[in-house]
């Protein structure tokens, strides 16, 4: 069945699948930081693949954003944007030391973010697996620092040929 074909019944699961593996990505993001980490229930968005760029918000708005493949029983891409000032904050609890924050960041702090990814892309894909019986691994995180718009058209450009219809899991991570 077609994204534009699902039930609001079949929504309701895709929400509650993804909360389940936002909730595990949630939890390694908290033991990285911490921190408790909390989720907002994701939003689930079905868009035009053309279009996504418009649902990342502000396009000049500089974010980090981390792309990877996913492969195994189902294949597919993730698209992770973290606002530029949300991902220092996260460097400045993984990392001991005060983090550079400039324009450029260090080798270390670019590793640490797309570590960040990877931890988080496969909890998610590990729990989403487990509920699917599946097995779903993630490949290396690329890391991109830019705008939205551009990190978006960059992703779609290294994914080459993707379907016309894009699933979007919205989900914002906050601390207290």
């Amino acid at each position: 069945m077609a994204f534009t074909g699902l039930t609001e019944h079949q929504l309701d699961a895709l929400r509650e699948i993804s909360n389940v593996g936002m909730g595990h990505a949630a939890t390694a993001l908290s033991q990285l930081t911490g921190k408790t980490i909390h989720l907002e229930v994701p939003r689930v968005l079905i868009t035009d693949t053309p279009d996504i760029r418009g649902c990342m918000g502000d396009p000049d708005r500089p974010v980090v954003g981390i792309y990877l493949r996913m492969l195994g029983n189902a294949q597919g891409n993730i698209l992770m944007v973290f606002p530029r000032e949300n991902a220092l904050r996260i460097l400045e609890q993984l990392l001991p030391r005060k983090t550079s924050g400039g324009e450029s960041l260090s080798e270390l702090e670019l590793s640490a973010l797309t570590e960040v990814g990877n931890i988080l892309a496969s909890a998610y894909l590990n729990a989403l697996g487990e509920i699917l019986q599946m097995t779903l691994i993630p490949s290396v995180p690329h890391l991109c620092i830019d705008t939205a718009g551009s990190f978006v058209d960059s992703a779609l450009a290294e994914f080459g040929s993707v379907g016309e219809i894009t699933l979007m899991l919205d989900t914002e991570f906050f601390s207290k």
